[in-house]
């Protein structure tokens, strides 16, 4: 963890706790709080200058929310993944978009329809330029999510969204790549448009096991340190 100093003394217990977790949750994202480093309570506490309850209750929730695991032994550590855990990440993953997309296509207002394919537009203007193209990835996935008007599904999405993040960018990502995924985000919002919730959904899944396969190739070429067990 970086050394900077962070103060949440101020407010009640639980104000803390939501910025204690916040803090944490930032620092594992942004990879400040690298895969695989280990929290210690008493560690966290001194770095936050707080005392140690709603740090236990930051660690519990990042826990939960599958950002940190058990350490052999005891105590936490930022999740990693090796080839396994990448696996049934995406098996998942496949399953919950390739629904989310299924909905949309049932669920989905005038005006999200119209959000999708504006995002199309953009994924285009922007993708000769990688990190451009990522954040409005990240978006795109995020309106499906939203057009799907179920609000457990979102909840499940929003979630397995933190555990895609610790991957980090696979660092083989190329033009051709790009022009492909943007080839298939634009066939999935076509079958979103025109209802059709089958398509929708079996396209988002075919879209996903591409990502996995790109996600395997970098790991196996050992460009992705992030995923190292």
């Amino acid at each position: 963890m970086k050394k900077t100093k962070v103060l949440l003394r101020s407010g009640l217990r639980g104000d803390v706790a939501e910025r204690a977790y916040a803090t944490l949750r930032n620092g594992i994202m942004d990879g400040s709080i690298g895969p695989g480093q280990r929290l210690v309570e008493l560690a966290v506490c001194d770095w936050l200058q707080v005392s140690r309850t709603p740090v236990r209750d930051a660690l519990r929730r990042l826990q939960s929310n599958g950002l940190l695991e058990l350490v052999p032994g005891g105590g936490l550590r930022v999740v990693s993944y090796d080839l396994n855990g990448l696996t049934e990440l995406y098996v998942v993953r496949e399953v919950l978009e390739g629904t989310a997309a299924g909905e949309a296509a049932k669920n989905a207002t005038p005006a999200e329809l119209s959000m999708l394919q504006h995002s199309i537009q953009l994924q285009r203007r922007m993708s000769a330029d990688i990190n451009l193209f990522a954040l409005e990835n990240k978006a795109f996935h995020g309106y499906i999510y939203q057009a799907a008007h179920n609000r457990f599904l979102l909840t499940s999405l929003q979630a397995l969204h933190d555990s895609v993040a610790l991957l980090g960018p696979t660092a083989i990502n190329t033009s051709e790549w790009v022009d492909r995924a943007i080839g298939q985000h634009s066939a999935i919002v076509e079958a979103i448009v025109k209802r059709d919730s089958a398509k929708a959904n079996e396209l988002t899944r075919s879209h996903i096991r591409n990502g996995f396969e790109h996600r395997v190739l970098a790991f196996k070429r050992g460009v992705a340190p992030v995923l190292k067990a």
